[in-house]
């Protein structure tokens, strides 16, 4: 199984976006505080339809929390700045694929404790600022679940 792990987000609908996500690929949702929204907005539960029921979400109240209470493999950031390419990362079981705040992104002494095997980038044209949240984590999750042969898919 994989990990989406969303770090501060702010945006419900693009939350929402991402536990339909979840509950449609099979990966277990983090959701690490604090949010930018309450569990129950009415635009988180929008955009995320009734999937909610289908998703596993688990909050933490901080990065300690996340970090001691959680079983994921690898660590793979996701940046603007990352290293790697994303389709250049030979994904694994477990990894936990980690996003951060819409308008911030990962902090840098976040993103720099990861190796740069380990920080992926999606590309864009030159002089692109970012790609929406949602969007983002759905390219990373197929990509990584296309390498793992779409496992669990029955």
């Amino acid at each position: 199984m994989l990990h989406v792990v969303l770090l501060e987000p702010e945006i419900p609908p693009n939350t929402g976006n991402i536990i339909r996500l979840c509950a449609n690929t099979g990966c277990r949702l983090h959701l690490i505080e604090p949010l930018g929204f309450e569990l129950n907005d009415k635009q988180l539960r929008r955009a995320g339809l009734d999937y909610h029921e289908f998703a596993t979400i688990e909050t933490h109240r901080n990065w300690v929390e996340f970090e001691t209470d959680s079983d994921f493999r690898r660590l793979i950031g996701f940046s603007t700045k990352g290293k790697t390419r994303y389709t250049d990362i030979a994904y694994e079981d477990g990894d936990a694929l980690l996003f951060g705040p819409e308008t911030r992104g990962l902090p840098a002494q976040l993103l720099n404790s990861l190796p740069p095997q380990r920080t992926a980038t999606l590309p864009m044209k030159e002089g692109s600022r970012s790609l929406n949240l949602s969007n983002s984590v759905a390219i990373a999750v197929y990509e990584a679940w296309r390498q793992l042969n779409f496992a669990q898919l029955d």
